[in-house]
């Protein structure tokens, strides 16, 4: 008897700016991705104001998911996936963010995909915003700084929740909403980088304007779960973190409250609001060490009660250690503040494997907020080189998500509920944080490198194989 319940959603996950292309194709308007060069872990990509020629942008191209979907989408049905996590491009449905009326062509496109998957029996989890905000509206208004955007995101919800009606039951608000709170935010989520260009790591970090973005992506969130609930009552709305696993890195006491605050500040400040409904007890303490004076309109509050999702998502990669000691060795997490941990080992880009952590982490997430819990990203991200046969052995991309699914597993003994498993990059994708390709995660290997040559055929890794076994066995299989 399977450890996992009945109709667990086991699939993979990908993001439109990505992997979709097709950047300026059938009407689509320019994004903060589109903006982005391409980079690489030594080098960080930069954001740019106008397109410049002869720059690679390698979320123009990405690997061409618009133009391979039904190629790609029966990929991932010969693997079994039960669930596909992948997100609309809001460019694509609205150019610049303002417009009045959708643009049919790209409403069109995800009515195919949609349609495509129900073909295969694959069950859509679509996030409505991943890292692609309209890049108009950072021009014009700073991105999320400005309360205009609540009402330009209902719009947008509104239009994507009535035309895909019957073809996607599963949404999430907003991407890794979390990473507001931290510097690679800026680009990437709140969009507070109004007149700038640069690389993305030297983006203004300014405080004061994250954490009112922040505030209004939290209202503009609970107004659509609570339009959605009203209007689509067969509809489920879940939020999506960027969980930061971190331990004390000693039995210091400093240590171990340093710990504490990073979790409250990294993750919990955000999941309370979005499921709890309400900021957290801590968030004055947050803002007055940030110096930062969150403006929350008449009726703000009432609004983040009524609208608490139903399911709680989370990406998990890593953990990292925290410490007061100045002279400790750190490590290349995520947010740039852990330091190593001794008993771990590391991927390619100095991410360190922490499976087990894994289970930590489903477990003190349920523990507060006893909704179902689902992981929507989770995987390894490395150099892929074929073999001799001409096929690429990634027995290490195997290892790892093994040992994170039998942890997960031990977490579900544990008492967790948990509803499903999407690995991340389930196709070879372009990197979110670097905006290279060399750093692969997927179980299908697409012939498209840093230099944008390539020619985008697609071919299975071993990994596809032992993943198919895996679906096929609801987990059970894992060798």
């Amino acid at each position: 008897m399977s450890v996992l319940k009945d109709g667990f959603l086991w699939g993979g996950a990908v993001a439109a700016n990505q992997f979709e292309g097709a950047w300026d194709v059938d009407g689509k308007g320019p994004s903060t991705s589109d903006m982005c060069t391409n980079g690489s872990h030594k080098v960080p990509k930069r954001v740019t104001k106008t397109i410049l020629p002869g720059t690679l942008y390698p979320s123009h191209e990405a690997i061409d998911f618009y133009h391979h979907y039904e190629e790609d989408i029966a990929l991932f049905a010969e693997m079994g996936f039960t669930c596909f996590r992948t997100s609309i491009n809001w460019t694509r449905i609205f150019p610049t963010g303002m417009e009045e009326e959708p643009n049919e062509k790209g409403l069109a496109f995800y009515d195919r995909v949609f349609d495509c998957c129900k073909k295969h029996g694959i069950e859509p989890l679509v996030t409505i915003s991943h890292y692609e905000l309209p890049f108009a509206l950072v021009e014009k208004y700073n991105g999320w700084e400005s309360r205009e955007l609540i009402g330009l995101f209902e719009n947008y919800c509104h239009t994507v929740f009535e035309r895909y009606k019957g073809k996607v039951k599963y949404w999430l608000t907003f991407n890794e909403i979390n990473i507001g709170t931290m510097p690679m935010g800026t680009v990437l989520s709140t969009g507070t980088f109004k007149g700038y260009e640069g690389p993305v790591t030297e983006a203004p970090d300014d405080q004061q304007a994250k954490y009112q973005a922040l505030h209004h992506q939290f209202v503009a969130s609970a107004k659509i779960v609570k339009y959605a609930h009203e209007h689509y009552p067969e509809y489920k709305l879940g939020n999506m973190i960027c969980f930061i696993t971190s331990y004390p890195y000693t039995c210091n006491p400093d240590d171990v409250i340093k710990s504490q605050e990073q979790m409250r500040e990294k993750n919990w400040y955000c999941s309370d609001v979005m499921v709890r409904g309400e900021y957290p007890s801590f968030a004055k303490r947050i803002w007055e060490k940030k110096g930062v004076n969150v403006k929350i309109e008449d009726g703000d509050l009432e609004i983040l009660k009524e609208g608490t999702v139903d399911f709680y998502t989370f990406s998990y990669y890593m953990s990292n250690c925290i410490t007061v000691d100045p002279n400790a060795t750190g490590s290349d997490d995520i947010n740039g503040q852990g330091v190593k941990n001794p008993y771990l080992k590391s991927s390619d880009w100095g991410w360190q494997i922490d499976p087990k952590g894994l289970r930590y982490t489903l477990n003190e997430i349920y523990d507060r907020y006893r909704i179902p819990l689902m992981v929507v990203e989770n995987g390894l991200g490395a150099y892929d080189e074929k073999g001799a046969d001409g096929m690429v052995h990634d027995t290490y991309r195997i290892d790892y998500l093994r040992s994170h699914i039998e942890q997960m597993k031990e977490a579900v003994k544990d008492g967790v509920d948990l509803m499903g498993y999407t690995t991340w990059g389930c196709i070879d994708l372009v990197s979110a944080s670097t905006g290279e390709m060399a750093k692969r995660y997927g179980f299908i290997y697409v012939n498209k490198f840093d230099d944008g040559t390539g020619d985008l055929s697609r071919e299975k890794k071993e990994s596809f194989f032992w993943y198919k076994k895996v679906i096929g066995s609801n987990g059970e299989d894992l060798t």
